[in-house]
């Protein structure tokens, strides 16, 4: 007999099955300290949690019978993934369960931004009949700019057909095949910006997204734009937001997230007519509870009873001998998709891994797993990681090639990761760890090169000419960028070559700009590995 224990208020609906099961015992027990935890947890084979637990590595250590923790929701920050996954203790989540009712609550915000509801209702309860100030616009034949598509985004996309409306999607991974099939038209950021009537923001926030959205972007927008975002605070710049409405370029905006929640009092959307707001309300339906706790609470079944399972955020069990092989390279895996994924301008369509050498004897689809995550996490973020990387990629239409071959080309081990976008075009990077020096980029699109894969690094397309590299580092020292260290790969003497400048610190956009208008350069890239 299975025991599961319920820490946080959980849907008795959502967990029913769990207390269906002749083979399960299920204890609700919530509003437990972590040593109160702690001194009953040895009793449990499964734990399910919320927010309000924080399961710790002091949790899983006294949890010695724990198979799996299960969040009913999405994020698990609350949870040592880490311990758990030293622990062999597998988490689980419930990415699906908040889709449909996030989807309905941007449409909901859309449909109160385009008619002024909250303000006309608000003036109507005070006893102002006023039918002149609220003149609203319709949705049908109004472009909807999408700005990920994703599991949400592309829900949303899908309502707002059935609306009328035009859709352009953008997203790091849609292509156009994938596009096509949706009956929505493949866009760039710009394109959004420039010929939207609404957009939606379904992105992640990471470094990549924070203020993706912010003042240079307000400088080319289509006037009169209304914005909805219902994913993450941050990704619109609020303040530079604010001064677009001010300037009449931004008609309005409905929000249900902030850069920091909950604002503060003076928040300037909170007294913005033309703005808005609810407090992260995206996830709050009594079927959106019941669904993540109904998906979370079968797959804890499915592993208790050893049943093929799905939603794990952790790393899977690996045969000792073939992790001592490949968890030197996890590091260096991860970095190199990363490094990929940045220097890659188009859609990606085809994902292509090489293993040479030893690496070729063995097991590596966990190494793969780190390689994938280096790559989506770039527009991703923490929603990508080392179990849930493989199944993104199929969901994102993405071709996930693997090879291996025992010749190395010199090297003891090699990795090689190409990444082909949807016009053909493919970047290239391939790395090894040398003895006594440790992990290097050994070549860049077929040029030859020694380099730390580490901190922050620009990457520079040229033609083979002298002056040039005096030149760039004249421009760098005029910005105050200082150079930590320099690598040029070359084929042919006065040919096209490549520098890649490791230097201190994040370099600014009018930087890159500044080095793409040098003589003889092409092109200027800023990659940051952490």
């Amino acid at each position: 007999m299975f025991k599961v224990l319920v820490s946080d208020p959980i849907s008795d609906l959502g967990i029913q099955q769990l207390v269906d099961a002749n083979d399960i015992t299920v204890e609700k027990k919530t509003g437990l300290s972590e040593d109160e935890l702690i001194a009953i947890i040895g009793e449990y084979d499964a734990l399910l949690v919320r927010s309000q637990t924080t399961v710790t590595a002091r949790i899983m250590e006294a949890a010695t019978n724990l198979k799996v923790v299960g969040r009913a929701g999405v994020g698990v920050d609350n949870i040592d993934l880490e311990a758990a996954t030293q622990r062999g203790i597998i988490v689980i989540n419930a990415p699906d369960g908040n889709t449909i009712t996030t989807c309905e609550h941007t449409f909901a915000m859309m449909m109160a931004l385009a008619r002024h509801i909250p303000q006309a209702y608000a003036k109507t309860i005070n006893g102002t009949w006023d039918r002149k100030s609220f003149l609203g616009v319709e949705l049908r034949n109004k472009t909807l700019g999408v700005l990920g598509m994703g599991r949400i985004g592309s829900e949303v996309a899908k309502r707002a057909k059935a609306f009328g409306m035009d859709i352009l999607g953008y997203d790091p991974f849609l292509t156009q095949e994938r596009a096509d099939k949706m009956g929505i038209k493949l866009a760039s950021v710009d394109d959004i910006l420039q010929h939207a009537d609404f957009m939606t923001v379904h992105t992640p926030l990471t470094p990549e997204t924070k203020h993706m959205i912010s003042t240079a972007q307000f400088a080319i927008m289509k006037k009169g734009m209304r914005i909805v975002n219902c994913a993450r605070g941050g990704v619109v710049d609020e303040l530079a937001l604010v001064q677009a409405i001010e300037d009449g370029i931004v008609a309005g905006a409905a929000f249900d997230v902030f850069e920091s929640e909950p604002p503060q009092a003076d928040h300037p959307f909170l007294n913005n007519p033309h703005i808005i707001v609810t407090p992260h309300l995206g996830a709050s339906t009594v079927e959106a509870q019941e669904n993540v706790a109904i998906d979370v609470s079968e797959q804890v079944l499915h592993i208790l009873r050893e049943e093929p399972f799905k939603n794990a955020v952790n790393m899977p069990p690996v045969a000792a001998s073939v992790m001592s092989k490949l968890q030197p390279y996890f590091s260096l895996g991860e970095k190199l998709g990363s490094f990929a994924a940045q220097i890659s301008v188009q859609a990606i369509q085809e994902i292509r891994i090489e293993y040479a050498g030893e690496l070729s004897e063995v097991d590596t689809q966990q190494l793969t797993r780190y390689i994938l995550k280096g790559i989506l996490a770039r527009h991703l973020g923490s929603e990508a990681n080392i179990v849930n990387s493989l199944h993104l990629a199929k969901i994102r239409d993405l071709n996930v090639v693997v090879t291996s071959s025992p010749s190395t080309r010199g090297f003891t081990n090699l990795i090689t990761v190409s990444l082909q976008g949807q016009d053909g075009t493919s970047q290239q990077v391939a790395g090894t760890l040398l003895s006594g020096y440790g992990e290097r980029i050994v070549r860049i699109n077929g040029y030859s090169v020694d380099v730390l894969p580490a901190g922050h690094q620009i990457l520079v397309s040229h033609t083979d000419k002298p002056g040039i590299i005096g030149n760039v580092g004249s421009l760098l020292g005029q910005k105050d960028v200082n150079i930590a260290s320099m690598q040029v790969g070359r084929k042919n003497e006065g040919g096209e070559a490549i520098m890649i400048l490791t230097v201190d610190k994040d370099v600014p956009k009018e930087v890159l700009l500044g080095l793409v208008e040098l003589p003889n350069l092409n092109t200027a890239q800023e990659v940051v590995l952490v």
